[in-house]
C-alpha cells in the first residue's frame, strides 16, 4: 500500500508535463500557421478588387478625399468591439439624420489595418472630428454618445443644422 501512493505521485508529474508539452507544441503550431496565413493572404490579395482600391484610396488621403465641403466625422474600430457595435447605430442615425450637412465615415480597421496606422489611433473606437476644410478639430477614444458628438460639434463651433443649407 505505501508503495502505490509513491508511484502515483512520480507518475502524475510525468503525464502532466507531458500535456504541457503538447499543449505548447499545438499553440506554436496554431500561432505558425496564423502567421503564415496572414503573408499569404497579403501576397495574394488583389488590388483591383473593389475593396482593396477604396481602402487604398482611403489610406492614401483619409481626410482630403471628402465628396463635399462637409465636416467629417470619422470612426475607426472594428466588427469584434462591443463598444464599436455599439457605435454602429449611433454613426447609422447621424449619417442619415444629418446627410448632406456631415459625412460620416466608418473604417474597420480590421479590414483596412494600415488605417490604424494612417490616422495615429492607439484604441479603437476613435472617433476624429474634421473641419470642412479637413483640418482635424478633436479626437476621442472610447464609445462616444450620440448626444455627445452633437454636443461637441457645437462646441467645437459647427451648427449642423446649418451646415449645408442655403438661404
Amino acid at each position: 500500500m505505501k508503495n502505490e501512493p509513491q508511484n502515483e505521485t512520480l507518475t502524475a508529474p510525468r503525464s502532466t508535463l507531458g500535456r504541457k508539452i503538447a499543449i505548447v507544441a499545438v499553440l506554436a503550431i496554431a500561432v505558425g500557421g496564423v502567421l503564415w496565413g496572414k503573408a499569404h493572404h497579403k501576397e495574394n490579395a488583389d488590388p483591383g478588387a473593389p475593396g482593396v482600391e477604396s481602402a487604398a484610396r482611403a489610406d492614401a488621403e483619409p481626410v482630403a478625399a471628402a465628396s463635399g465641403a462637409l465636416p467629417r466625422l470619422v470612426d475607426l474600430g472594428a466588427g469584434k468591439c462591443v463598444p464599436c457595435k455599439m457605435m454602429a447605430p449611433i454613426l447609422e442615425e447621424l449619417k442619415r439624420d444629418h446627410a448632406g450637412r456631415l459625412e460620416v465615415i466608418v473604417i474597420d480597421i480590421t479590414e483596412i489595418p494600415d488605417a490604424a496606422k494612417q490616422y495615429n489611433i492607439n484604441l479603437i473606437p476613435t472617433q476624429i472630428f474634421y473641419a470642412a476644410d479637413g483640418k482635424e478639430l478633436f479626437r476621442h477614444e472610447g464609445f462616444f454618445a450620440k448626444e455627445d458628438i452633437l454636443a461637441k460639434w457645437k462646441e467645437l463651433g459647427v451648427d449642423l443644422e446649418k451646415v449645408g443649407r442655403t438661404g
